[in-house]
């Protein structure tokens, strides 16, 4: 199963193991994919003398890994190729200390303090580009806390398990058979879920407070800018971020960046980090600021793993996320029929009746998508045209299974209890409303800003937008913000740099001034 070229890689990688790892398979005799998954792990196991494999007749299909004899905690109920090979591969070299996904100490010991015992289950699509990271996130947790244990199922192997479990978007995580999360999470995200249903140790968050000169919100464009502009300048800088890279990462080409014609989110979020890491910054992943004080001149900022940090300069770059439609059911049937990526989620509606509202460049883009593999695709979109680039909406019209509603408000999201039926749409010129039966919707209306926890410290306008000047300063001194989060026009990520450094250059100025 596995090239030669890839094999000599994989040795190479467990060159280093130390510890003995066993994939401990069960699987029945009749099942179709045993031949496949077990030459998948043989292919492994030769790589390296510290890896064997033992299979046992089974009712399914799946295999646990041990270390040095004893379970590990961490079990596939798949055939770990595709986007999740590297999730194999990883789980393997995290439990042997060689793995470098790991957060910061901080992150980790709140991972160790975990309450337990915890019993994790993803359901996952083996072409699902988001969900290596959640399966990769649980596996370290699992790693790091011997009370947590994590399972990761091929959804296309258990169709059973996902009708049983109304499963309709990917990844779907349970904790003890309760749904915990439902698509893109990144490793903070998932702790916080984690934190709150389960509880944690209090006495081993972090008490001690860390003085900086500057500190970072965000890890987007505008705040890795910002960072980098601050250090260049000899300054003690810290980036409090989920992720380098911010919404740039849900991006999949890029083609406006001035001077690179074409690049993906994902490469620009890593060269974004590579650029970060050559300077003196403190950068502080997974994890989100939840508490701004102002204490004289220095802001006192506290984060979700329990950090204090406290600096004159405090720049707010926390970017956007995906707008909700924020009417009645739609909380209530995410991942049940309420979808917001078309790449992800697309492949469990084929064949079926989805709505995609908004009628924008992403809206129309997801439209287009779906239409390949869903009966009928029918786009809602507010305004009274659609607002996408005209070569966009020609390919639209094109397509014959496609059907555009212009002036159409959607009112309400309704279920059956276990999954979305249908939508209630209004007509804004004639006032009337009708029910819209569907399998699924997903929502492209845009972004909103991620300025929640900074409206009460400093001025935001109506849509949450923090207010700025001509120099990213807002109206309070030493606080300024940057990109999509503030009044800037035009969300761009060309843009959002050049407002980093602006705002960097302004607090610096500010500092040299007296004036922080």
């Amino acid at each position: 199963m596995l090239e030669p070229a890839l094999k000599e890689q994989l040795k190479g990688i467990f060159a280093g193991l130390e510890a003995d790892f066993t994939f401990d398979i069960s699987v029945s005799a009749s099942h179709e994919s045993r031949a496949g998954l077990l030459e998948l792990l043989e292919d492994v196991a030769e790589c390296s003398t510290h890896i064997t494999c033992v299979v046992n007749e089974g009712s399914g299909l799946k295999f646990a890994i041990w270390k040095n004899g004893h379970p590990t905690g961490i079990t596939f109920r798949a055939i770990p190729n595709g986007h999740e090979f590297t999730s194999l591969l990883l789980a393997i070299l995290n439990l042997d200390g060689k793995g470098k996904n790991f957060p910061d100490e901080a992150v980790c010991n709140r991972v160790k303090a975990l309450k337990g015992p915890v019993h994790l289950v993803t359901y996952v699509s083996l072409t699902c580009t988001n969900c290596p990271d959640v399966v990769q996130a649980l596996n370290a947790m699992t790693t790091l806390n011997p009370s947590i244990t994590h399972e990761m199922v091929d959804g296309a192997l258990y169709q059973d398990e996902v009708d049983a479990l109304k499963i309709q978007g990917v990844p779907s995580v349970f904790a003890d058979g309760k749904l915990l999360h439902v698509g893109r999470g990144e490793f903070g995200e998932l702790l916080a879920k984690l934190e709150a249903q389960y509880g944690i140790d209090e006495t081993k968050a972090e008490t001690e407070v860390k003085e900086y000169d500057v500190i970072v919100a965000g890890g987007g464009p505008a705040g890795v800018s910002a960072a980098i502009y601050s250090a260049r300048k000899g300054l003690r800088v810290a980036i409090v971020a989920e992720r380098v890279g911010g919404q740039v990462k849900e991006t999949v080409g890029i083609e406006n960046l001035i001077s690179i014609p074409e690049t993906t989110g994902s490469e620009l979020a890593d060269n974004l980090k590579t650029h970060l890491l050559r300077y003196p910054v403190d950068l502080l992943e997974q994890r989100r600021i939840e508490k701004v004080e102002l204490t004289g001149k220095d802001k006192l900022v506290t984060t979700s793993v329990g950090e204090r940090f406290i600096a004159p300069a405090l720049i707010i770059a926390t970017g956007a996320s995906w707008r909700k439609l924020n009417v009645p059911g739609e909380n209530e049937y995410i991942g049940r029929g309420v979808a917001f990526c078309p790449h992800c989620d697309g492949p469990f509606y084929k064949g079926k009746h989805v709505a995609v509202v908004g009628g924008g460049n992403s809206g129309v883009e997801a439209a287009i998508d779906l239409a390949g593999i869903c009966s009928k695709v029918t786009v809602f979109e507010f305004m009274d045209e659609l607002k996408a680039d005209n070569v966009l909406q020609e390919r639209l019209k094109s397509l014959p299974n496609v059907e555009v509603f212009v002036s159409s408000q959607t009112t309400e999201v309704i279920g059956n209890g276990d999954k979305l039926t249908a939508l209630r749409i209004k007509d804004r010129k004639t006032e009337e409303e009708r029910l819209v039966e569907l399998d699924g919707v997903f929502v492209q209306i845009g972004l909103s800003a991620n300025s929640a926890v900074f409206r009460d410290v400093v001025e935001t306008n109506r849509p949450g937008e923090v207010v700025i000047d001509a120099h990213c300063r807002t109206n309070v001194t030493g606080i300024y913000a940057a990109g999509d989060v503030s009044t800037v026009p035009y969300k761009q990520i060309i843009i959002s740099m050049g407002e980093g450094a602006k705002a960097a250059l302004s607090a610096f100025d500010d500092r040299v001034r007296g004036v922080i």
